[in-house]
């Protein structure tokens, strides 16, 4: 399976195709406020799910030394030779006192051809080891492995990130999956901002550099609080 070779039009394409996976995947939105609110939310569900799973000892050791932590709660990949991946998420980035950010809203989308036939549900979490893989994130769109050539290294299960592995990644994933693939590869996957939910959540004037290092105030947003409570 290859990834295909981003441009701007294949970054629009990216990105339409990974808000048909994100609309097939919705949950109800009556049942806590807005999306962005919700999404907040299952971040948290998913992140605290996987850091108590043991499962996943890399996760929680890169975690308390991370720059940044992802979080996609639900990462669905279809495929039928050509094949398509994407998911709504938040990003937090751990401050120079160590408290972190509010969390700012990004969607991340892939599409790859070749043989390939199945569907996989994943929750995803990204931990942003260095500035420079944080630096790409922040504002724009970035094609992980690609033009911003930022590495990113795939962590399995029962793996501990302080006995003998060399970091050198920008950053790591960690997925914990049901479906017929197997694995979760990201090269070539755009994550870009999603302003209209940050606009929504903060105000029109919004932008990820005013939530996550400016911390625009949050005090009223339960959702949002509860998700930074939760980080380590």
């Amino acid at each position: 399976m290859r990834p295909l070779s981003f441009r701007p039009f294949w970054t629009r394409l990216v990105l339409s195709l990974a808000a048909v996976l994100v609309l097939a995947s919705c949950h109800s939105t009556s049942d806590f406020g807005s999306e962005p609110e919700q999404m907040a939310d299952r971040a948290r569900v998913t992140f605290q799910g996987m850091m108590s799973d043991n499962q996943y000892p890399g996760l929680v050791d890169l975690a308390t030394r991370a720059k940044a932590i992802i979080i996609v709660p639900n990462l669905i990949r279809a495929a039928f030779f050509f094949g398509g991946r994407g998911g709504n998420g938040v990003m937090l980035v751990r401050g120079a006192d160590g408290k972190w950010s509010p969390p700012a809203f990004y969607t991340l989308g892939g599409i790859s051809w070749g043989l390939q036939i199945g569907g996989q549900a994943s929750e995803l979490v990204l931990v942003v080891m260095t500035e420079k893989g944080l630096n790409a994130i922040m504002n724009r769109e970035v094609t992980l492995g690609g033009d911003a050539g930022i590495a990113v290294g795939e962590l399995g299960k029962g793996v501990n990130a302080s006995t003998g592995i060399g970091l050198k990644s920008d950053m790591y994933a960690f997925a914990r999956s049901e479906g017929l693939f197997v694995g979760v590869s990201l090269e070539g996957s755009i994550i870009a901002p999603r302003e209209t939910w940050n606009q929504q959540l903060y105000g029109q004037d919004a932008t990820p550099e005013s939530i996550l290092v400016e911390r625009r105030a949050t005090s009223s947003i339960v959702g949002v609080n509860s998700l930074i409570a939760a980080m380590p």
